[in-house]
């Protein structure tokens, strides 16, 4: 009889504890409020051999006749984020990073950057990447992380294309909302 009760015993703890570990201390997501949600535009001025002083980004390859969609083209930017869609307005962050265009039949890039902000409204960086399906009107890009007021963020960063200028310029609203903020 001790013999079944010490082995009952330890099956009720051992229950115990897996009912602990399951469920302690669930951690509760709010996924339709974000905790920070910041609007800014990117611009991007493409290096086009004649503007090197206003250039914010440049293409680093380039395969020549691989496509209509510019497939297989590296670009490398430093771009101004301002709070505004004015080019000139003062900059609120940077965007370092690159995209990559990477569908042949129709435009598609593939981003990875750091908003670095260093303003007396915002200190730290964001760190964003993922797929823009340029065709599509909106489009969400995955917030990964981050520093400084933003350490550790986890969200949602919604592009919509504001301007496009053939190939040199386009400007993009940002749409920020961060779910996970510490």
């Amino acid at each position: 009889m001790k013999k079944y009760s010490s082995t009952i015993c330890l099956l009720l703890i051992l229950l115990a504890m897996n009912i602990i570990v399951t469920h302690g201390n669930p951690r509760k997501i709010k996924p339709n409020k974000p905790c920070k949600h910041l609007t800014v535009y990117y611009h991007d001025i493409i290096f086009s051999g004649n503007n090197a002083a206003n250039a914010t980004s440049a293409a680093a390859t380039n395969p020549a006749n691989v496509s209509a969609t510019n497939f297989g083209m590296l670009v490398v930017f430093d771009d101004p984020i301002t709070k505004d869609e004015r080019l000139m307005s003062p900059p609120v962050a940077r965007a370092q990073g690159f995209y990559f265009y990477d569908m042949k039949t129709r435009y598609n890039a593939w981003f990875a950057y750091t908003l670095v902000f260093n303003s007396t409204e915002h200190k730290g960086t964001i760190n964003i990447m993922g797929a823009d399906m340029m065709a599509e009107t909106t489009r969400d890009l995955s917030v990964v992380g981050g520093t400084g007021d933003f350490f550790m963020a986890r969200g949602i960063a919604t592009f919509r294309t504001m301007e496009v200028e053939g190939a040199a310029y386009f400007r993009l609203q940002m749409d920020i909302k961060l779910y996970e903020c510490y």
